[in-house]
Order: C-alpha cells, then sequence, then structure tokens
C-alpha cells in the first residue's frame, strides 16, 4: 500500500513539474518574441568625403559593413547572445585591411602594429581588455578570454601574449598584420613629430587611399532577444604612435560601456579626449541619472562636450529598448545597423 502511494506521488509530482517547466519555457520563449533585438556596428570615423572615394573602394567598404553586420545578426536572430554577437562581428571587421583593427592596423613609429580591444557585457558589467599585443590575430577574442577566463579586467603587452597563448587563442607572426597602404602612411610621415590622428586638422584618422582623411577602429553594440546589452572596440591605434602610447578603445567607460539598465556604446575618434570625457559612460550616466534618452545623451556628448574640449569622433549605441543612435561631429562615419525587422542600413557620409 506504502509502495503504491510513493508511487502515486513520484507521477503527481513529475506531472506537475513538467506542466511548470513546460510552462517556463513557453514564457521564455513568449519572452523571446515579444524582445525587440538589434546591432550596430562602426568602422572608425573622420574625414570620408565621396569625393575621395572611388566607386570600387566604396562597394567594398559597404560589402565588409553588410558582411560583418549580418554577421552579427544571425547570431541575434537564432536566439544568441549579444557578446557572441558582439565577438564574431568584429572579428570579420578584424580580419579585414580595410579597417584600423586586426589585420588592416597601422603601424607605430618604430613600425611594429600594435592591438588594443575591450569588451563588456551589459548584464553583469564584466569587462574585459587587452592594451599593445603584437601576435594575436583576433584582439578582441583575447578581451573576451580576459573577461571569461581571469580575475582581470585589462591585460598588455607580453603578459596579454603569454595568456592568449594559455587560453589557445591563434596567435600569428606580426609580419600578418603588414599591409603595403598601412606601411607607405608611416613612411609619409615618419621622422615628424606628427602622428595621423593630425592634431592641427582635428580629424580622426588617416589612409592614404582616401585624400587627406583620417579613420581607424571598429566597433560593435547589440542587443539580445533575453535583454541583455554588449558592447566591444578593437584598434590598430595611431600611425607613427610612441612610448606605447594607447587610446580609449580598450579603456572601459571610454571606449566601450555597456549596462542592461541604460545602453551598450562603442566609440571611434580622438582617444586622448575620449579618456579624458570617459565618454561610453557618460552617455549611459546621463540616462540613467537625468533621465536622457539615448539619442539625446549621445548628442550631448559628441555634439557639445567633446568639440568643447578640443577632440572630435563618434559613437554607436544601442539601448535596452532597441533604440540605435550613431552620432558624429567629424566628416563620416563608416557604420551600419539591422533591427529585428531585418532592416539594414549601411552609411559613410554625413548626409
Amino acid at each position: 500500500m506504502k509502495k503504491s502511494i510513493y508511487l502515486l506521488a513520484l507521477v503527481f509530482t513529475f506531472t506537475s513539474c513538467k506542466k511548470e517547466n513546460n510552462s517556463t519555457t513557453s514564457n521564455i520563449l513568449n519572452k523571446q518574441q515579444n524582445n525587440k533585438f538589434g546591432i550596430v556596428i562602426h568602422g572608425g570615423a573622420g574625414t570620408i568625403l565621396k569625393e575621395n572615394l572611388s566607386s570600387e573602394k566604396e562597394l567594398e567598404y559597404k560589402e565588409k559593413l553588410e558582411e560583418a553586420i549580418r554577421t552579427g545578426y544571425t547570431i541575434l536572430k537564432n536566439g544568441g547572445s549579444s557578446i557572441d554577437a558582439v565577438t564574431k562581428t568584429i572579428n570579420i571587421l578584424e580580419d579585414s585591411p580595410l579597417f584600423n583593427a586586426g589585420k588592416g592596423a597601422v603601424f607605430t613609429n618604430s613600425g611594429t602594429n600594435e592591438h588594443d580591444a575591450s569588451i563588456m557585457d551589459g548584464n553583469t558589467l564584466n569587462a574585459g581588455a587587452s592594451a599593445g599585443t603584437t601576435t594575436v590575430k583576433n584582439p578582441i577574442n583575447l578581451a573576451r578570454s580576459v573577461m571569461d577566463k581571469s580575475p582581470h579586467v585589462m591585460l598588455s603587452g607580453k603578459g596579454a601574449e603569454i595568456f592568449a597563448k594559455e587560453q589557445g587563442l591563434e596567435i600569428v607572426d606580426p609580419s600578418y598584420f603588414y599591409t603595403k597602404k598601412r606601411f607607405e602612411s608611416l613612411q609619409n610621415i615618419k621622422g615628424t613629430q606628427n602622428t595621423e590622428l593630425d592634431h592641427n586638422n582635428k580629424t580622426a584618422f588617416y589612409d592614404t587611399a582616401i585624400k587627406d582623411s583620417k579613420f581607424g577602429t571598429v566597433g560593435c553594440v547589440a542587443l539580445d532577444q533575453n535583454g541583455n546589452l554588449a558592447a566591444g572596440t578593437s584598434t590598430g591605434g595611431m600611425t607613427n604612435k610612441r612610448w606605447g602610447r594607447i587610446g580609449d578603445s580598450p579603456i572601459i567607460g571610454a571606449g566601450t560601456y555597456a549596462n542592461n539598465n541604460t545602453c551598450a556604446v562603442s566609440s571611434t575618434g580622438w582617444g586622448e579626449y575620449f579618456i579624458r570625457a570617459v565618454v561610453a559612460h557618460d552617455i549611459s550616466a546621463l540616462m540613467e541619472y537625468k533621465g536622457l534618452s539615448l539619442k539625446e545623451a549621445a548628442k550631448e556628448v559628441i555634439q557639445k562636450k567633446i568639440p568643447k574640449l578640443g577632440g572630435n569622433g563618434g559613437i554607436i549605441a544601442i539601448d535596452k529598448n532597441g533604440n540605435m543612435v550613431m552620432e558624429f561631429n567629424t566628416a563620416g562615419m563608416f557604420r551600419a545597423t539591422i533591427n529585428d525587422r531585418a532592416e539594414l542600413y549601411i552609411a559613410m557620409y554625413k548626409k
């Protein structure tokens, strides 16, 4: 008798749990279906003018931007995380010689390519960053590993490379990062006191393929179906930089920031000023403490605060509701967005 009662109790418990689990699963699926998601990318801001860009080169940039953003969009559409979408999207941009990150990184004064990157999870506020590496193929992967597999937030130089090897990340010979265009840019200004973040003209980054222009850095921000935000940024820094100079890209709060309560931000521009203004976090703080919308906060920081300090550049951002912003005060910014309705937008120039 006792055995029969026990068996009946087990059946009842199993049935109840199954119903509860099915109900929970259904709620999660419904939540995912109702939640918005989206992704935004940038490939640098600066003096990017249509008259200085051939139609062939323009198409090349557009195709690579689309390839990158569709990579992240597919992950989000299939229910993947914003962190994964950001990482994989930036990988595409890092592997392209078109952008100043990874393969297309600019040269330092000593003729090396030094990479910086950072990533942040808006759900946990966990973050990872690396600076001054020369052999890690995809710096954003190193930043992700620092976040996921170390007790630290930022690693630099040789120590960061040792950690990368321990984590099984792809290591390449420094010659992998050589591109003729970037090397020629260095030769054009070597021996001068200038960097190709021309402080006199106050523009962002220089590329010999685009007359009198400056650009660099790649970034991505995303909101997934679970309502989690993430941001990541990767760069080769500044042509002809010296003394181990590090810009805003690997600095959490300046070049990268994500917080589920507000937004996710990736910066591109004159790093020294973005560090001083703590740009990415400032946008989030204006939303959280002052009640500004993402659009209002981005405009306040990029169109007022940064120019007042003497710097320039831009940001991409997405808030917890899926609103997207691409704010810049330069002549152009390589950028793209896709929302949950699969609406793609790609642009390079101001208008």
